[in-house]
């Protein structure tokens, strides 16, 4: 088999990587999740400086990047909006100019598509996307990684995704699972479906590697025979005007012990729960100490199949790949 080659590359989207590129990125990842494992720190982000440039808060995407970094002997230098000119004082192809005669490469997380393009597109080294309003490919790759560790596999699992069927979790869910020939079912009311041309690309991508793309209104019918059931919160960053009104169009669309059962799945041990955090799944943050849980309850969130945790310290294994990989160091990092 051809030897897979990511220098230089960056990573937009999961459209940017073929079958190929991300198994070669899974697999990286699992091999430098053991060496993190047995204790011993590497070097294949020697001398390597990144630059995380975020519009939006963060816990695990910032602490992923930071962590990975520093384990592999790189810097990662936080840059809030606010505190430099990108987009405001200076284009952010002028910017982008800049911070590439700076930094090896730069990880995004805010909203526009377009910004992170034109950093790539300017910058001249590689750019990651940590998250905008249409697309989160590496938390994607994280929950790729927790199938393969607690199922064994990819493909020919059924993956089920409820809730909000348009957000940047749900594209880049569907692209993921049809690139590693898995069955995807977007949950969704018909008001929150994911677009067509998308969903036209997913299929594509599905039939050619043995998957499935489908769009289901109805929750329990949706999930029948599921490996995984995946949900997201229901109100995305920048979207709490729209609070009431996603409140009730996906309080039929929770994930709770009721909807687990309907998998036909619960007992066999073939069923995992997945979800990118934050959760609102009990009453002890701001937004749920009213109303109570909302996406998911509180005994899934808990319980024994739900992965959330394995799939936030999954995060750190996947970024810290793409990084090593597109930075061109996997020789000293084997």
């Amino acid at each position: 088999m051809k030897r897979v080659n990511l220098k230089g590359k960056s990573l937009l989207t999961l459209n940017d990587m073929t079958d190929a590129e991300v198994t070669h990125l899974l697999d990286l990842a699992r091999t430098l999740k053991a060496r993190k494992g047995l204790g011993v720190r590497g070097q294949s982000l020697r001398n390597k400086n990144i630059a995380l440039i975020f519009e939006k808060s963060s816990t695990r995407t910032r602490c992923a990047f930071i962590c990975a970094a520093n384990d592999e002997g790189g810097h990662a230098e936080y840059l809030d909006v606010h505190d430099i000119h990108i987009g405001r004082k200076e284009s952010i192809a002028d910017s982008a100019r800049v911070l590439g005669r700076f930094f090896d490469g730069i990880a995004f997380r805010g909203y526009k598509q377009t910004t992170v393009e034109l950093l790539a597109r300017y910058s001249g080294i590689p750019v990651w996307n940590a998250l905008t309003d249409d697309w989160h490919p590496t938390q994607v790759l994280a929950d790729l990684l927790t199938v393969q560790d607690s199922l064994g596999g990819l493909k020919g699992l059924k993956v089920v995704y409820v809730g909000d069927g348009r957000n940047n979790v749900a594209n880049s869910l569907m692209m993921g699972c049809a690139r590693a020939g898995m069955h995807f079912v977007n949950c969704t009311p018909e008001a929150l479906s994911p677009a067509e041309d998308l969903c036209k690309i997913a299929s594509s991508l599905a039939s050619a590697s043995g998957g499935s793309v489908s769009v289901i209104t109805d929750p329990r019918t949706a999930v029948r025979g599921a490996n995984v059931v995946y949900t997201d919160v229901w109100v995305s960053m920048g979207e709490e005007a729209k609070f009431a009104e996603r409140l009730a169009l996906l309080r039929p669309y929770q994930v709770n012990m009721d909807l687990m059962r309907a998998t036909g799945n619960l007992e066999s041990g073939k069923l995992i729960f997945l979800h990118c955090l934050p959760a609102f799944h009990d009453h002890k943050t701001d937004v749920t100490r009213e109303i109570g849980p909302m996406e998911v309850t509180d005994d899934v969130f808990e319980a024994p199949f739900s992965k959330v945790f394995d799939e936030a310290e999954n995060r750190l294994h996947t970024i810290k790949a793409v990084m090593v990989a597109t930075l061109g160091c996997e020789e000293e990092g084997a």
